[in-house]
């Protein structure tokens, strides 16, 4: 929701320093133009963060219903602190996108869940292009501030 309080943290908090991570993503090609932009935002970000490109490793899938199983295979491998989920739905006239949302969703917070590994979902779903348009870079720069957050405060419940 634009305008929306998002509890964001001030530059150069501790809990934002990415600096020892290593992390994940993976981008769905399907809306390639909106998705490329969620990850050049989202590595932009990271980098003012603190992580090192060689320690963000980039895959693209087809759609976001393959993300999930190429979110697992990098949750299996103990590689990561984080991962990031990056893709685009925009909803169309058939019941394909609530099926594609709600499944690609579903299956991004399974494998958080099953790996106890922070996924930031930054998977967009809107009603039309213009839209994703105006979400694209604000939600990749959010995808990467969640997963270096998360991958931190994972560290210290440890």
């Amino acid at each position: 929701m634009f305008g929306a309080d998002k509890g964001t943290l001030p530059s150069g908090d501790d809990r934002l320093n990415g600096k020892k991570l290593r992390l994940g993503i993976v981008q769905a090609r399907f809306n390639a133009d909106i998705t490329n932009a969620l990850a050049q935002a989202c590595k932009d970000e990271l980098r003012r963060l603190g992580v090192a490109d060689a320690h963000v490793d980039h895959v693209q899938v087809p759609g976001a219903l393959e993300v999930p199983v190429a979110l697992q295979a990098m949750a299996e491998s103990a590689k990561y602190d984080a991962l990031i989920a990056l893709g685009c739905i925009i909803r169309g006239e058939t019941y394909h996108f609530e099926l594609v949302a709600n499944e690609s969703g579903a299956g991004v917070t399974r494998v958080a869940l099953d790996y106890q590994l922070p996924v930031a979902n930054a998977i967009l779903t809107t009603e039309n292009l213009a839209q994703a348009v105006a979400r694209q870079e604000d939600k990749g720069r959010d995808a990467a501030r969640v997963a270096v957050e998360m991958a931190l405060l994972l560290e210290t419940l440890a």
